[in-house]
């Protein structure tokens, strides 16, 4: 999934143009300093509700009659081009989402049935002679890339599941707009709009035998993650003083 305030030159990986490249370790996430929230699949939404908050989006409206498209995302900040997460190069969370842990690697789209391998030619981590090589001394993926490769793989699938997920939750009519409310220092307020979360009224009200279908296929458990995670918002929102703190101490 190509993020474009993330992935800002996707091309292709090619073992012509490629075959000398090496990757080294990433370990400054200040590439990161704008993405106020990223998109996090199913799979990882267990892990993810410990610190992120994980609301929904639309992703596209739909045409006329058709159902609207949703999905879920990690949120970083509380403003737009805001992250939260970084503390100077570091991560400020011990879980790191798979659309970042995968960078700079990422699938790319070639047509509707296809899909590449791409890395962001933009990262600095790229080099000639540092790191681990991408292609063998013949021109084959070496194993850091057959390794990657299986990796976007299983991912892409996760995607694909994540969608499935989404449509089953607008089917239910189980989404609402939320907003949400920071009251900051010296009277300042901050409203956090445009995102979707779960209608619990609703939810309540669902049939037995629906309620027992989402346990089966593991949907309720992914509504129990999205529950918790939304307390994480007031922790994003004293991050978000502390930083208005400081930055009103450095220009006095």
């Amino acid at each position: 999934m190509i993020i474009p305030a993330l992935h800002r030159q996707v091309v292709p990986l090619d073992r012509d143009a490629h075959r000398r490249l090496h990757v080294r370790p990433l370990g400054d996430w200040r590439i990161a300093a704008s993405l106020n929230s990223a998109f996090i699949a199913a799979g990882e939404m267990i892990d993810a509700c410990r610190e992120y908050p994980i609301v929904f989006v639309r992703a596209d409206a739909g045409a006329a009659g058709a159902p609207t498209i949703v999905a879920p995302v990690a949120v970083f900040g509380l403003s737009v081009q805001e992250n939260l997460f970084l503390d100077g190069p570091n991560w400020r969370a011990s879980y790191l989402p798979a659309v970042l842990r995968l960078y700079p690697f990422v699938l790319g789209r070639l047509d509707e049935e296809n899909l590449a391998m791409c890395i962001d030619s933009s990262w600095e981590g790229f080099s000639e002679s540092e790191g681990q090589a991408l292609f063998d001394e013949k021109g084959e993926p070496a194993e850091l890339t057959r390794r990657v490769k299986d990796q976007l793989e299983a991912y892409e699938g996760d995607v694909q599941r994540t969608k499935q997920v989404c449509a089953r939750f607008v089917e239910l009519g189980l989404l609402r707009e939320m907003r949400f409310d920071l009251q900051a220092p010296q009277g300042r307020t901050f409203a956090v709009e445009g995102f979707l979360t779960l209608d619990e009224e609703k939810y309540r009200a669902l049939p037995d035998a629906t309620v027992l279908e989402l346990h089966r296929t593991g949907l309720l458990g992914l509504i129990h993650a999205h529950m918790i995670s939304l307390r994480n918002l007031q922790r994003l929102g004293q991050w978000k003083m502390e930083r208005m703190a400081t930055a009103a101490a450095n220009d006095a």
